[in-house]
């Protein structure tokens, strides 16, 4: 994985509007990498930080034996959690397919005679969970990819000689095949994540993936596949990765695009064993009502071992998120930034999200008592907790007691405090829904 800055700020509207109905829904997905850099377990990118010839690192194919790759599993934990798609690296830069190619023998089908992306597709569409492949159109294995600032072999003495010969066009073709092998011969595929163009400096660019035929394939093949921006051209959509945007994010005329953010549970994306910085199950929920509450979907990624199995922390975040999205998943699924048209400030210690009439108000931080909220006043129907449906009382300044309310609290007469328990919920995040007025509606509509 590794962002495309030169992408970011590209209009992504190619795709037809209706096509991309179901991943404005879903807010959530999985992102699973799995490679056989799961087996010396130093971070996905070890092939090129080492500086490990094709010839050597090949020796982890021999050894590939996922024995614990539970694809049934891995949907199954993603259901539950709440999200709506997942994506598995088909292909990542080391070169090695997870899934069964006519172009290459270097795959997990020669490996251990299995076709994990099958297993992978089929195990989705039983959840109904839909469908993303992850293909690198980088291959450092590939004897045709021309060696560049990131290729493993770049720093050899004899880098010249080992570079002679190779050519672009041939691994563009091997490259074009292999999308169309994954686009013809598994069902639909709802999401195509490409990774990733990095032009200039002895990089590639899109000229180098001849980008617009490639992206003109994916949409002959699967015209209602959505496509993200790291080909070096428009896609869907943008896709920062490894933080979390300050506001929406907008092209650079200022309009929003559509956005996903794709992060990870302890900063790597491959398994690394000794990586341990796992975020708590509270900051990554945080993280996802913050990029709903932008307008954004969240890839969220795991990478199984080099046995295929899963770590625990991982499981453990996912269920006690799939825990809190039994009861507020309203506030996810469907929902998207607040209206702005509104003027509704979120309150120190809050994330907004809005869907149609309905206000969601995360409370990070429980008030005591009272939560005060401008821009509220007068479009109120009802408010509740979300997580047992409890009914929270509302109100707004008596004009008769404005002045001493101003005086002493500071409160606006645009504002509408609700009262909450003492007690705070029993769960990661309490939630308030708030029914709004009809025509009080917008975003996530």
């Amino acid at each position: 994985m590794s962002l495309s800055p030169e992408s970011t700020h590209a209009r992504c509207d190619t795709s037809p509007a209706d096509a991309l109905a179901w991943f404005d829904d879903a807010r959530f997905g999985l992102f699973v990498h799995f490679g056989l850099y799961a087996i010396p377990a130093r971070h996905e990118w070890i092939m090129t930080r080492e500086r490990r010839s094709p010839e050597d690192y090949e020796r982890y194919a021999e050894l590939f034996d996922p024995d614990r790759f539970d694809a049934r599993r891995i949907a199954r934990i993603a259901r539950e959690a709440g999200m709506r798609y997942a994506v598995l690296t088909t292909k990542h830069h080391e070169g090695f397919c997870l899934f069964d190619s006519a172009l290459s023998d270097y795959t997990s089908q020669h490996a251990c005679g299995r076709d994990l992306v099958r297993e992978f597709v089929d195990a989705l569409r039983e959840e109904g969970v839909r469908v993303g492949f992850y293909h690198s159109v980088i291959d450092w294995h590939h004897p045709d990819f021309p060696i560049d600032r990131l290729h493993p072999l770049r720093d050899r003495e004899d880098r010249e000689e080992l570079d002679r010969g190779r050519d672009i066009a041939r691994y563009r073709e091997y490259l074009h095949g292999q999308v169309r092998e994954l686009l013809t011969g598994y069902g639909e595929v709802d999401y195509l994540f490409f990774d990733f163009t990095y032009p200039g400096g002895n990089g590639k660019g899109p000229e180098d993936w001849d980008s617009e035929r490639l992206l003109a394939m994916v949409r002959e093949l699967q015209p209602g596949c959505v496509v993200n921006d790291r080909l070096g051209i428009p896609g869907d959509l943008v896709t920062p990765e490894q933080y979390q945007p300050a506001e929406p994010m907008r092209d650079d005329a200022g309009e929003t695009v559509r956005w996903e953010a794709c992060q990870t549970t302890n900063g790597s994306w491959g398994y690394d064993r000794d990586n341990l910085e796992f975020k708590s199950p509270d900051l990554l929920l945080r993280m996802l009502v913050d990029t709903v509450g932008k307008g954004g979907n969240m890839l969220l990624n795991i990478g199984p071992d080099g046995r295929g199995g899963l770590r625990r922390e991982d499981t453990d975040s996912l269920a006690e998120i799939g825990e809190w999205m039994q009861l507020h998943e309203a506030s996810v699924h469907g929902a998207g930034a607040v209206d702005p048209a509104l003027g509704i400030l979120a309150p120190p210690g809050t994330l907004l999200t809005q869907r149609g009439d309905h206000l969601y108000i995360h409370l990070t931080s429980w008030p005591m008592s009272h939560l005060h909220v401008r821009g509220l006043a007068g479009s109120v129907r009802f408010a509740r907790l979300l997580n047992d449906g409890s009914e929270i009382a509302f109100s707004t300044i008596d004009p008769a007691q404005k002045g001493s309310h101003t005086t002493v609290g500071g409160i606006s007469d645009d504002t509408v405090t609700f009262t909450v328990p003492i007690m705070r919920p029993d769960v990661l995040l309490p939630v308030i829904e708030v029914w709004l007025e009809t025509g009080a509606s917008g975003a996530g509509s």
